[in-house]
């Protein structure tokens, strides 16, 4: 598809028509990485982070969430449940905290390594090229940095640079795919003054950068943050203003399936905060191939609320597990076994 067709499928209101684009994106899902589901172990293993993203609850400046740091043998702890309870991966989670040294994320990337099967997906921000490297060579598979919205604009608003350290995340999206790892990136659907076409380019950025693994979720700011507490200082109007909606966000995951049929793509915690009935499920049937139970030790997750109200905040890791299977078997579907590496992902060996 073009640009312009993207556009018109994200307008589109015809239920006869978006029942064509959930068809369409389902039978292209089941072509190219089939009917099982994949579920990966969310580890949230640090909510410290230096950043004053506009939006999030874990930036620098809120006084009101409780910081922490989950230790080596924490985390380990979560990685051997994480197997126990059938998962072929965790991703361990933080926010951009620096305080959290290179060597020791090495260290426990190399201790799992060495204790369990599972595959690692590494989701800890903009980091160096030593850094990420050290990483990759200690046993780290995967990494996860999304890109929020391709307009540069946009993102400046929501995501300001350090000082001294402009970010751009597009480059750092190359370098890590340069340094052998499966890729992973994304966008947030309805940030106040995103366009139709900010998010239409979006989806053509996904194609441009080769993603082996798309997160699309709805923008959903915390109340103690800046846009939090003033919605209504961005605004576009209602015709060009994407809506930070459940249906918006499934038109994203379809579009994006289609577009990147061979990608990993995970239905979101995020979607089921917004319908917590059938959030999940919505993203499996439009698209999706992947969902990410949380596994982080109850004392910690409360306070890792990047939104509030957060799908799940309560429920155990096998709780999760267990929920998480009848609604897959629900709608027909399977669990993988094994790490579920995306078909798109070409070793560094293997691109010539």
């Amino acid at each position: 598809m073009d640009k312009q067709q993207i556009l018109n499928w994200l307008k589109e209101t015809d239920e006869r028509r978006l029942q064509e684009l959930w068809s369409w994106a389902d039978e292209v899902r089941r072509q190219h990485v089939g009917d099982a589901i994949y579920l990966r172990g969310l580890i949230e293993f640090s909510n410290h982070c230096a950043r004053l993203c506009g939006y999030c609850g874990l930036r620098a400046d809120n006084q009101h969430v409780t910081r922490y740091r989950m230790s080596a043998d924490e985390i380990l702890q979560c990685s051997h449940h994480a197997q126990e309870l059938g998962y072929g991966t965790v991703v361990l989670q933080s926010g951009e905290d620096y305080g959290m040294k290179a060597d020791w994320l090495a260290d426990v990337v190399r201790r799992i390594k060495a204790e369990t099967r599972l595959a690692i997906t590494l989701s800890v921000g903009e980091r160096s090229e030593q850094e990420l490297q050290l990483w990759r060579e200690a046993g780290a598979d995967r990494y996860l940095l999304r890109f929020e919205t391709s307009n540069p604009l946009l993102f400046d608003r929501i995501h300001p640079s350090l000082p001294g350290k402009l970010s751009d995340r597009i480059a750092l999206l190359k370098l890590i795919r340069s340094l052998g790892y499966e890729v992973g990136s994304g966008v947030m659907v309805g940030i106040p003054e995103q366009s139709f076409d900010d998010l239409a380019q979006d989806i053509l950025t996904f194609n441009e950068l080769d993603l082996d693994m798309i997160g699309i979720g709805p923008y959903l700011p915390h109340p103690e943050t800046p846009i939090g507490q003033h919605p209504g200082q961005y605004s576009l109007d209602a015709a060009n203003q994407v809506p930070a909606d459940v249906l918006m966000t499934c038109k994203a995951i379809a579009l994006t399936r289609i577009m990147r049929p061979k990608c990993n793509i995970p239905s979101t915690t995020a979607l089921a905060t917004l319908d917590k009935a059938r959030g999940r499920e919505l993203g499996l049937m439009r698209g999706a191939n992947i969902m990410m139970p949380n596994v982080t030790l109850s004392e910690f997750r409360e306070n890792y609320q990047i939104y509030p109200d957060k799908a799940c905040l309560h429920e155990t890791a096998g709780h999760c597990a267990g929920c998480m299977t009848n609604r897959i078997a629900a709608i027909g579907r399977s669990i993988g076994t094994g790490r579920g590496d995306s078909p798109n992902y070409k070793k560094a060996d293997d691109i010539t």
